[in-house]
């Protein structure tokens, strides 16, 4: 979460219209409607049109996801995606394309017409082999190609969306999965909370064109299974780690294939003799040294503690409730309520500061709000104000509290929370729990990195998983990761994944 760059508008707009279902504008991409069919049927060249508006939105999705990733990893990653972006149809020439790596701990990967496509280093990481990252590059570029955007667009109407990004986006490659459903319900920042969804007949129709293109560029099209087997056990092995069961969430088979339902449509899609190269060394050489996890620069989650290194600060979510870090924001989510830490400008006065939060949420939802009088207070030497407001729903009031802390003369941050009236002291012990940080913890904090090792003779998975840099779940973790289970041999000369300092 960059310390300066979460608008309050934006903030109040997603939590807001998260909590109370109520109408957010849907922006979206125009276009063609014309549909492809595969192999069957033309695809329709990408157009000027879609060029300038895929264009206008880049910088936009950039901001959303945290930036692009520079350097050789980023460079892999772009001539992988165009290797397998011309196998579409919509452009023969690579130059049309513009793949870029994100750099976001979510696991993710999209694309928006005009040729635009993406992937989070998160989401890399989670692969085992190049022809996993051309798999899911090319499953956004087949959503693209058969104008899933342009057909979910017509149903906007139908389907209310939350966050101005929402219709751009042309694919979400880990779907409404559990964890997604998990991060939604979390108020997650635009970067995730992306809601329209495709049909269970346009996922598979991607799938099916992914593979189709990894076969046209002579990988091996098994990989899209293998990848979305991995996707499904990361989905699987977040829930467990953010403290929800799974029988808590709902299931998404109603509306879209998860995952690990369409791994055995992929193989069978795939064929028995399919052939193709994984180029997994070569994958590997390129994905090793890349961040892993949060990013230092925008604070990190460890647990239920959020610390920012940059500006010296750490705070604590209450016992019972999770972190989600994001490009934005910082989203806290339990069953007793919801919220979020960001920052908006500020003028010096908090008293001011937490009134126009309460303005901008009122005036992005269309509600009225009628806050109490703004109270003073001081949190571990931090000078802190804080009022809260509650607001009529068909299923019961809420109170949407605003706790804003004054950091410096020029900077303020604040939580924006939602519960059920009367209950708002859920979030006491995190408010109370902010403070400043001394130069010596905040230069403790390190990134995670993902590490290419070679096994040696002797070496287990469960002695490989030691070497994890995390202390809840190193084997778990260290299995997904690597597409292994527990019963997985490791062979000297191996080469494995870890996440390390």
């Amino acid at each position: 979460m960059p310390a300066s760059s979460f608008p309050a508008k934006r903030a109040a707009t997603l939590l807001m219209g998260a909590a109370l279902a109520l109408p957010a504008c849907a922006a979206g991409t125009s276009g063609s409607t014309a549909s492809a069919q595969g192999s069957t049927g033309a695809v329709q060249a990408i157009s000027t049109q879609e060029k300038q508006e895929g264009a206008k939105y880049h910088p936009q999705l950039l901001a959303e996801f945290g930036g692009a990733v520079q350097g050789p990893q980023a460079n892999y990653v772009a001539s992988v995606g165009k290797k397998i972006s011309v196998q579409s149809g919509l452009s023969n020439a690579q130059s049309d394309f513009t793949v870029t790596l994100l750099n976001s701990s979510v696991d993710n990967a999209f694309a928006i017409p005009g040729g635009y496509v993406y992937t989070t280093r998160q989401l890399v990481a989670l692969m085992n082999n190049e022809a996993e990252l051309a798999g899911v590059l090319g499953h956004e570029v087949g959503h693209v190609a058969a104008r899933h955007s342009a057909k979910r667009q017509s149903n906007a109407m139908k389907n209310q969306i939350i966050g101005v990004l929402g219709a751009v986006l042309s694919g979400v490659f880990l779907g409404n999965s559990q964890v997604g459903q998990l991060l939604q319900q979390g108020f997650m920042q635009g970067s995730q909370l992306l809601t329209l969804k495709f049909s269970r007949t346009q996922e598979n129709e991607a799938d099916r064109l992914g593979i189709e293109y990894l076969r046209r560029a002579g990988y091996d099209p098994r990989a899209m299974s293998t990848v979305l087997a991995s996707l499904a056990a990361q989905n699987a092995l977040s829930v467990r780690l953010l403290g929800a069961q799974e029988n808590r969430v709902p299931e998404w088979a109603s509306t879209h294939p998860d995952p690990a339902s369409r791994v055995s449509t992929a193989l069978r899609l795939a064929g028995a003799n399919p052939g193709g190269v994984l180029n997994r060394d070569v994958f590997l050489n390129n994905v090793s040294g890349l961040i892993y996890g949060d990013d230092p620069k925008e604070g990190i989650v460890e647990g239920r503690t959020f610390t920012h290194p940059v500006e010296r600060f750490a705070f604590q979510a209450p016992q019972g409730f999770f972190l989600v870090n994001g490009t934005r924001a910082v989203s806290i989510s339990g069953q007793t309520g919801k919220g979020q830490f960001t920052i908006a400008q500020f003028n010096g006065d908090l008293d001011t500061y937490v009134r126009s939060v309460f303005a901008g949420i009122a005036k992005d939802n269309q509600v009225q709000l009628t806050p109490a009088a703004v109270q003073r207070t001081t949190v571990n030497g931090i000078p802190a104000a804080f009022s809260v407001a509650r607001v009529a729903q068909s299923s019961g009031a809420i109170d949407v509290t605003v706790f804003a802390y004054q950091m410096d003369a020029n900077k303020a941050f604040h939580f924006m929370t939602l519960t059920q009236a009367g209950s708002s002291g859920v979030f006491d012990s995190m408010f109370g729990s902010m403070r400043r940080i001394s130069a010596s913890e905040a230069g403790s904090i390190r990134p995670r990195k993902l590490t290419v090792v070679t096994a040696r003779s002797g070496d287990t998975v469960q002695s490989l998983a030691s070497r994890m840099a995390y202390t809840d779940a190193p084997l778990d973790r260290f299995l997904v990761l690597n597409g292994l289970n527990a019963n997985s041999r490791i062979v000297a000369g191996q080469r494995v994944k870890l996440v390390t300092y």
